[in-house]
């Protein structure tokens, strides 16, 4: 798929001049710090060395005093709390979060995560019916509850309490609880407004412990099931999620909870994790077990002390993954046939895909593939439970919960955010939706959005790449979503040596530019090239700088994003 090259604009060149002289370092350098509106030596300081105990005070979030004494109020009388959450990766690394923290406080408390497919997202009346039966008096809801009025309204009825604590957008109205955390609501002036779920469970502990004059090491702790949350729901890496997510790594990659061990052992990657790597690695192993079988066999996991049974469930969790990628690749090679095999299809600006056999778990897998592959809203259909469910993905810049509220009335329910949601309807309106969505997508998305694009952060001669211009760039990290790792551009570069085909579609060759060092290149799937580089004529190309590691030698690679003859 061809794509766009767009760079970004260049700062002020006298404040890049004054940047880069007060720190000792590259002017593209400075450029980059204030493409990200740093421009103190102070604010560079703090942005390279990110200090967990500069974290915002969580008594800032509107309603977490109230939440803190309705909990103490609950361990006084010895009342039965239910930590709930949603069945992904932010969902169970919250649950784990705070029930782990307030287990070794209280004894009278139990998790519940809902069934993927019986109960559906959020909060259900299901587990409402389980809290009442079983005496539960206290119920904390973590990435979810934000738009159930109607369970909290039922949960009241049954003299049940609520404590929300999640990020997604409220409603027009919030639910009544005795207390809603949710950066988002509009009156809430807590200065960080892009926590992830499990950020939000991360606060909640934090102000208990603030409270009760706890260590903070009884809550640092738990980063690097913290920083797994950040990475997984993508959330921005900027502000407080960064710090988070930084300090998540290094207790990630120097002394993991048994349960994220046992995660990154089955992965065969024990060290040096990313942002990335988490994703790719950790991410689908904790999914799979609600996917497939039973989210809470993830949480067990994740809270496990014991080594033999954290395998066990570790091992648990590696076969369902190896289901789902079963279920993933065939489900993805249908969708695949069926959108080549209808021309109409092909023309339009939004893909809607169904098939009743599907299995639910993994159809968001499959809407993100169809995405990266046609570059256009997407959203694959199931049958669930007597209806229709969905998850959709879109493209940079095209608003799909817009998209979807739009299409409001043939829904039963949808939510999520502007890249992802889920949405489910009656099966009579399958075909009404589809035409529906492809209006409201036609008339709103621009065709610059339909072509994915390229950011590049600045052009660089490759004389500027040294190993102390690279140990700087490694400190802009963690990187991820508004604090991606910069991609540069270099023009009129040349061919040095064997130009190589390797794997299906990648080229590996070396280049240099004007008499600059040489560097080893990677360019995924972009095999089309290789005959106009083998042209010898000079190119540009853009792309990202990282460190090769191979057989222990540690050496500077280009990963080539974008190549233009």
């Amino acid at each position: 798929m061809q794509k766009r090259w767009a760079q970004k604009h260049n700062p002020d060149i006298n404040a890049v001049k004054e940047l880069s002289a007060q720190l000792g370092i590259d002017e593209v350098l400075s450029s980059l710090l204030l493409q990200r509106g740093i421009s103190t030596y102070e604010g560079a300081r703090h942005f390279f060395r990110p200090d967990i105990r500069h974290l915002h005070d969580p008594f800032l979030m509107a309603g977490m005093e109230q939440a803190i004494e309705r909990i103490d109020i609950a361990m006084q009388a010895g009342e039965k709390i239910l930590i709930y959450g949603d069945y992904d990766v932010d969902g169970t690394t919250a649950v784990t979060v705070v029930y782990g923290f307030f287990n070794k406080l209280y004894n009278h408390l139990a998790y519940y995560i809902p069934d993927r497919y019986q109960e559906g997202y959020g909060v259900s009346t299901q587990g409402i019916d389980y809290a009442a039966e079983n005496g539960f008096t206290l119920i904390i809801a973590l990435d979810c509850g934000i738009k159930s009025n109607d369970k909290v309204a039922y949960a009241n009825t049954k003299h049940i309490d609520f404590i929300i604590c999640d990020h997604h957008t409220p409603g027009d109205e919030l639910p009544d609880a005795v207390a809603v955390l949710d950066p988002k609501r509009a009156d809430c002036e807590y200065p960080y407004k892009e926590l992830s779920g499990c950020g939000i469970g991360f606060k909640l502990i934090q102000a208990y412990a603030q409270k009760h004059n706890m260590p903070f090491e009884n809550i640092t702790q738990y980063l690097d099931l913290v920083v797994t949350s950040i990475a997984c729901d993508i959330v921005h890496i900027t502000g407080e999620n960064r710090t988070l997510a930084s300090h998540g790594l290094l207790k990630l990659n120097t002394e993991p909870s048994t349960g994220i061990k046992t995660l990154m052992e089955l992965a065969g990657k024990t060290a040096n994790y990313s942002i990335a790597d988490i994703v790719f690695t950790i991410g689908p192993r904790i999914n799979a077990a609600g996917r497939i079988d039973d989210a809470k066999h993830s949480v067990e996991l994740l809270l496990a002390d014991d080594i033999d049974l954290a395998k066990e469930k570790g091992m648990l969790i590696s076969v369902k993954n190896t289901e789902r990628k079963e279920h993933d690749l065939a489900i993805t090679d249908e969708a695949l046939t069926m959108i080549a095999a209808d021309v109409i299809m092909q023309e339009r600006k939004s893909t809607v895909v169904f098939n009743e056999t599907w299995h639910k778990g993994v159809i968001g897998i499959v809407a993100s593939r169809l995405t990266e592959k046609y570059y256009r809203p997407t959203i694959v259909l199931t049958r669930s439970n007597g209806h229709v469910a969905g998850s959709a993905r879109s493209v940079v810049g095209f608003d799909l919960y817009e998209a979807l509220c739009g299409c409001s009335d043939l829904l039963l329910q949808f939510g999520g955010h502007k890249y992802a949601a889920g949405l489910t309807m009656r099966p009579e309106q399958v075909e009404a939706f589809t035409h529906r969505f492809e209006e409201v997508v036609s008339a709103t998305i621009t065709e610059q959005q339909l072509t994915q694009e390229i950011q590049i952060d600045a052009e660089l001669q490759l004389t500027h790449i040294t190993p102390k211009f690279f140990r700087v760039l490694t400190q802009f990290g963690p990187f991820g979503p508004e604090n991606m790792c910069p991609v540069f551009i270099s023009k009129q570069v040349t061919t040095y040596g064997s130009i190589n085909m390797v794997g299906s579609n990648h080229i590996k060759m070396t280049v240099c530019q004007n008499g600059s060092p040489l560097f080893d290149c990677i360019a995924f799937n972009q095999g089309e090239c290789i005959e106009q580089i083998r042209q010898g004529k000079p190119f540009d190309i853009c792309y990202t700088i990282e460190e090769n590691i191979w057989r222990d030698k540690r050496s500077i690679q280009l990963n080539i994003k974008g190549i233009r003859c």
